[in-house]
């Protein structure tokens, strides 16, 4: 399934409830349904910097698609990292780079989280990008 079509369907989730309690609520059930990270994974290497709760993000390389794996301390962050994964893991470097991710505007994500969480959030997508163009780089294109 194509990076569109799955912020497609986020989009379609989200917009089921009109409010943000319940957006909450989606983004908390999506969280605990994150397989937890290998306590081997949870590294100061795989820490995410900007972020104010602990998140950790594993990327691996596995025939040409990269697959993401995450945890975070904080439930609301922990929904923001699996929504992130969902969205982006298993597809190719090019495909995450080349994505436009406009499902965090459209669900409104962005205006209903504190300034700490939004740059957090920024900080997970880059570092995503920064493993997608490394993984990109390797290929040798």
């Amino acid at each position: 399934m194509t990076i569109n079509k799955i912020q497609d369907e986020v989009i379609e989730e989200f917009s089921a409830f009109d409010d943000w309690m319940d957006k909450y609520a989606l983004l908390i059930d999506l969280g605990n349904s994150l397989a937890p990270l290998d306590e081997k994974y949870k590294t100061e290497s795989n820490l995410i910097e900007g972020c104010q709760s602990r998140v950790w993000l594993q990327a691996d390389y596995i025939d040409g698609k990269i697959h993401f794996q995450g945890e975070s301390d904080a439930v609301i962050v922990k929904g923001i990292v699996s929504l992130l994964i969902r969205v982006l893991s298993d597809h190719t470097p090019k495909e995450i780079l080349d994505a436009d991710l406009y499902f965090v505007e459209k669900i409104g994500l962005k205006e209903h989280l504190s300034p700490t969480r939004s740059n957090g959030l920024v900080a997970m997508l880059k570092q995503m990008r920064l493993y997608a163009l490394a993984f990109h780089a390797k290929e040798g294109n």
